[in-house]
């Protein structure tokens, strides 16, 4: 709340377990409900959010083991500039 002028792009991952399409979806809604969550509950304006996601299209850890598949389940922020 404090730096008003601040926009965020929240996006949504997922690992590769489930079809493709469903794990794109996840990842949308995932990042939604971040962005719900600093909304309702930290009253930062929605305005201030774009969300998207990116299905397992991402990953930041091989998907073969379970800790892998953890670090891939995730949502990250960056700073929209304009």
């Amino acid at each position: 709340q404090k730096h008003a002028d601040v926009h965020l792009q929240i996006t949504g991952h997922t690992d590769n377990v489930g079809a493709t399409a469903s794990n794109l979806d996840l990842s949308k809604r995932r990042a939604a409900s971040v962005a719900k969550v600093l909304n309702d509950q930290f009253g930062i304006g929605a305005d201030r959010f774009v969300t998207d996601g990116k299905g397992d299209t991402a990953p930041l850890a091989p998907n073969d083991k379970p800790e892998g598949r953890a670090m891939n389940r995730r949502v990250e922020f960056a700073k929209v500039t304009s």
